[in-house]
């Protein structure tokens, strides 16, 4: 949270950052003196989004930037500045043409992420000074996307299924909250057969991690994250490219762990369970085999078509799990298709929903919270593409249409009916750096999430 520091009373004035567009720049101008105008004209500054201009007083000393900002993206406007400003403190001026301050405040934040665990940080950000309520409430979506950001940035060596789990125990010592976890064969033994095929091949032992918080009055809510921390396809093994950063393949388990953080450090009035399915799809002599027929916990029998569709299946024991306690909703985040890449392109979450009323719930609050999911429907006449003619049905189809579509009908086979989901297929992970959302891990979907379950359960 470096970027953003609370203002204390006596604390000196930061430099104003006025927010300004091509309509407005006439006005901006005036609040110049003239050779500052003269200035801010020699240096081409025509208030395009993105752009800014240093404004300095007559000794040469900084004492005003303005920015060029598009009204339709908030969450960008300031996203660029924390990482290009020179060192120092910078406050937003009243005069700008912002009205949804809050999200380019989140976004100066945001923009000022950088990954440092395995090198120095390229320099220190500038900082914006913000009043100590409105700090309250966005360093916990700052510490809640830093989190999702850190777990999927972190390579696979140093983010395997135990240190995912550590991550996880982390969480619950800070918010005093129960874990346990089953590995290995222990998985077996509880009748998880399907996280245990999918990572019974790595010198990783799979495991399932859950945790559980809250009063025992209170709704249950269970969120589940697929926690492959690498895919190599397994047997189906994945080419060089489509393998090169598979170790974002945990992404849905860091948007999980970061989301029950969020509802713990809230307080929501739920009784919380998160669960993990952690596994390595690896190859080796006792890897699971295109073809091979699976018992899940559900008791449904699975045929393994590929086995680079393997997230599915160490969910399906997760989701069974889940519905064994009688929720009043489970949401569940995967990494899972690149056909919902292909329909929705990179920046847009695919959402599935068994229940109208919680769909439209969550799309309005990721619109409102700049933080958008599109709607895919479970059209149920697909199942039949997961037909199989030795088991109840299969784990992926033949046919490459409507991918995302029949993954989440395979998930939706182990969600008891009558029981609301939410499933969630999404990238986290920006190709290129924007404003806002530099190289690498990302969350996408989370804030729209929380934003949902604070409306739902009212705080």
């Amino acid at each position: 949270m470096s970027a953003l520091i609370e203002r204390r009373p006596g604390q000196r004035h930061g430099i104003p950052v006025e927010t300004t567009d091509a309509a407005h720049l006439a006005a901006s101008r005036r609040r110049l003196d003239a050779t500052q105008r003269r200035w801010l004209g020699d240096s081409g500054f025509d208030a395009a989004p993105g752009t800014f201009a240093l404004v300095p007083d007559a000794a040469g000393k900084l004492v005003r930037v303005l920015v060029g900002v598009a009204s339709a993206d908030p969450l960008a406007a300031l996203a660029g500045l924390p990482c290009h400003l020179p060192e120092g403190n910078y406050e937003l001026a009243d005069e700008g043409v912002l009205t949804d301050t809050a999200l380019a405040t989140l976004g100066w934040a945001l923009g000022a992420y950088q990954f440092t665990r395995y090198r120095a940080a390229k320099r220190a950000p500038a900082r914006l000074i913000v009043a100590a309520d409105e700090l309250a409430r966005l360093a916990p979506l700052v510490e809640a996307t830093t989190r999702v950001r850190d777990l999927v940035n972190t390579p696979t060596q140093d983010m395997g299924p135990e240190q995912l789990g550590e991550a996880i125990k982390t969480l619950a010592r800070a918010h005093k909250a129960k874990l346990r976890d089953w590995v290995g064969d222990e998985l077996l033994k509880a009748n998880f057969p399907t996280i245990h095929a999918v990572g019974r091949a790595s010198h990783r032992a799979p495991r399932l991690v859950e945790l559980s918080w809250g009063k025992a009055d209170h709704p249950r809510l269970v969120i589940v994250g697929k926690g492959v921390c690498f895919d190599t396809g397994g047997l189906n093994l994945k080419g060089g490219e489509g393998m090169r950063w598979m170790k974002k393949d945990m992404g849905g388990a860091a948007h999980a762990i970061a989301l029950a953080g969020l509802i713990m450090q809230a307080q929501l009035p739920v009784r919380l369970t998160l669960l993990v399915p952690a596994v390595e799809n690896a190859v080796a002599g006792n890897a699971m085999r295109p073809g091979e027929v699976i018992a899940t916990r559900a008791g449904h029998t699975v045929e393994v078509d590929n086995t680079d569709a393997e997230g599915r299946l160490i969910l399906c024991d997760a989701l069974a799990y889940a519905g064994e306690q009688q929720p009043a909703l489970i949401i569940d985040f995967a990494t899972l298709t690149g056909a919902a890449r292909v329909a929705l392109g990179p920046d847009l979450p695919a959402l599935f929903a068994n229940d109208e009323a919680l769909a439209d719930a969550v799309l309005q609050a990721g619109n409102a919270v700049a933080d958008p999911l599109w709607r895919l429907p479970l059209w149920r006449p697909y199942r039949r593409m997961l037909d199989s003619h030795l088991a109840d049905f299969a784990n992926a189809s033949a046919s490459r249409h409507a991918g995302a579509i029949t993954a989440a009908l395979y998930l939706e086979r182990f969600v008891p009916d009558g029981t609301p989901w939410l499933h969630l297929d999404t990238y986290a992970w920006n190709d290129a750096d924007r404003p806002g959302r530099p190289r690498g891990g990302e969350a996408m979907g989370l804030r729209a999430v929380f934003a949902f379950l604070q409306n739902r359960y009212g705080r």
